[in-house]
């Protein structure tokens, strides 16, 4: 309890509540700009965190992190374009809700469904810390360099099964983000690995420059070679308020849409998009009007916007507990764990308890803070949405190269950044992703790093398994890889009937 109020405590300084502010409302103007998205902006203000105290810096990518998807849902169901990504299913119920004339009865169902799907993950989080943070603080104990070595191994697995389509090129490109931790000086014994002589990448590359590149600039040149899209007609009529109450008559959908984000939000390299398709289907075939789907269903869209929405505060679980992130925007924030010294891992809940209570009681006042700007702000966001993308692409790349040269006054890390830009504009391109790319280098530092502690005591392949936590990490890893195996024999023989 005293880490609670002391975690209280230290959100109420002016600087903080500034950071709350700036980062909810900032997020909700990101996510309703297509084209922009929560990683584009946490890529292009990392740099700026550098100079910034370290909960300060947390508290305004968590507001970007949690508001923007509530955003991003206003496009999606105004204009059929998803602000984010993860708003895409909106698109589907919403933008058909919005063609009846429904429109703010739609927004009014996302709001309540993002901010019940936000708040039960939150809550959920606390209360497990709450009762369980005395022995979770024993779990130091338990994890050693060959755990933390299997524990990034799954985070490696999951996330590749989970682009199933394409998890030849979603290994590749996370081998290629570990590659990218090689370069530069070997901690240990000195010697340089791949700089080939170029003085500049002794140091390796900088994290927060290759995220930069890989997101904010690529992306800024996907919008600056684009056409840009002729605005569209938005019919907007009637209020906000009426269709919050709404919610309560849908509370299986709710209930069990909540539980899918935040299990899916703890599994490393899930994610939003997987806890979507599972809380759209079995909402689906819990409904007595199942064809309404895809056609303005709204048990369709309170499945959607719940689920993604209870995935931010479910995916600081594994990043606090276990130090490993699940996906990009984790990734990105661990950096800002790493240069305000708090090492994410099981020793976090000993060392620094009211630090995890600061961040899941942000989370919960942007929740709160998002919602009731948007009761009185939409219309006025939703003018966002008309903004050309080349001025879009042109004022992503100058603010990325800014925050990129501030970060050591360094004109090599614009070029570095430049170079990643490029890499990423020729993946979107090819449509293959950019996260492995990030997850590997996360991921792959924390690989190398534990093995190389560990690696006295290993003679042989199984003494990586020979410890309780790191042996039943590797019979999950072989079950995972296994049910997956299973279910792809049984679609292909399915499509070949």
């Amino acid at each position: 309890m005293d880490a609670l109020m002391t975690g209280l405590q230290n959100l109420l300084e002016p600087q903080v509540l500034l950071a709350l502010l700036i980062g909810s409302l900032g997020g909700l103007v990101i996510g309703a700009v297509p084209g922009i998205g929560p990683a584009i902006a946490i890529a292009i203000l990392l740099p700026a965190t550098v100079f910034l105290p370290d909960l300060v810096s947390l508290v305004l990518l968590l507001g970007i992190y949690g508001s923007s998807m509530y955003g991003g849902a206003i496009p999606a169901i105004l204009i059929n374009t998803p602000g984010t990504p993860v708003n895409a299913l909106t698109t589907y119920d919403g933008y058909s809700m919005t063609r009846r004339g429904e429109g703010p009865r739609a927004l009014a169902l996302a709001y309540s469904a993002s901010f019940y799907g936000g708040t039960f993950s939150i809550l959920t989080a606390l209360a497990a810390l709450m009762l369980f943070g005395p022995y979770l603080r024993d779990l130091g104990a338990l994890f050693g360099s060959r755990d933390i070595f299997m524990a990034a191994v799954l985070g490696m697995v999951l996330l590749i099964l989970a682009h199933r389509q394409t998890m030849l090129i979603a290994a590749g490109l996370f081998g290629f983000g570990m590659l990218i931790t090689l370069v530069g000086r070997q901690s240990l014994r000195g010697f340089e690995r791949y700089t080939y002589g170029v003085e500049e990448l002794a140091s390796g590359f900088n994290l927060i420059v290759v995220i930069v590149g890989i997101f904010a600039l690529s992306q800024a040149l996907f919008l600056m070679v684009g056409k840009d899209d002729p605005a569209k007609e938005i019919r907007f009529k009637g209020g906000l308020f009426r269709g919050l109450a709404e919610l309560r008559r849908y509370p299986a959908v709710t209930a069990i849409s909540g539980v899918y984000g935040t299990i899916m939000g703890i599994i490393p390299g899930v994610g939003e998009f997987v806890a979507q398709f599972f809380s759209y289907a079995t909402a689906r075939s819990m409904s007595k009007k199942p064809e309404q789907f895809g056609h303005g269903s709204p048990e369709g869209l309170i499945a959607s916007e719940t689920a993604n929405n209870a995935v931010p505060a479910a995916a600081m679980i594994p990043l606090l507990a276990l130090g490993v992130p699940g996906e990009a925007l984790t990734a990105m924030m661990m950096v800002v764990f790493f240069d305000a010294g708090v090492k994410p891992g099981p020793d976090i809940f000993e060392k620094s308890p009211d630090f995890l209570f600061s961040l899941f009681i942000a989370l919960l006042i942007i929740n709160v803070l998002v919602v009731i700007a948007l009761l009185f702000s939409t219309r006025l966001i939703a003018r966002m949405i008309f903004i050309p993308n080349r001025f879009l692409g042109v004022f992503i790349m100058i603010f990325a190269f800014v925050g990129v040269f501030s970060i050591r006054n360094n004109f090599f890390d614009c070029v570095v950044a430049a170079l990643f830009g490029f890499v990423g504009y020729i993946l979107r391109r090819l449509e293959w992703p950019l996260v492995p790319v990030v997850l590997g280098m996360v991921l792959g530092s924390i690989m190398v790093e534990r093995l190389t502690a560990g690696a006295s005591r290993i003679k042989t392949w199984t003494d990586l398994v020979d410890r309780p936590v790191s042996g039943t990490l590797a019979v999950v890893i072989l079950v995972v890889i296994a049910a997956v195996m299973v279910s792809m024999v049984l679609d292909h023989r399915k499509k070949n009937r």
